[in-house]
């Protein structure tokens, strides 16, 4: 007997619109949004602690960082019509 919590998940996942490696690339890339989102708050938050702020600031560089490397490798599964 199927309990009524499996039924209701039992199908989730059987339909794609990507491929799972465009899809972890579209995930990650809206992850790093959100967090990028978030850093100038963070350094607002530490204005007067310089090491905090330098930290936030650093942060914030890699996240624009690996960004735009995720920006790079999504065109790149367009353009190969990979996506």
């Amino acid at each position: 007997m199927i309990l009524a919590a499996e039924r209701e998940l039992c199908h989730v996942g059987e339909t794609a619109g990507i491929a799972d490696h465009d899809h972890d690339l579209v995930h990650e890339l809206s992850r790093r949004l959100d967090a990028l989102w978030r850093y100038d708050q963070y350094i607002a938050n530490a204005e007067w602690r310089d090491d905090l702020k330098q930290f936030w600031c650093d942060a914030k560089a890699m996240e624009q960082q690996a960004i735009q490397r995720l920006r790079q490798l999504i065109a790149q599964e367009v353009r190969n019509e990979c996506f």
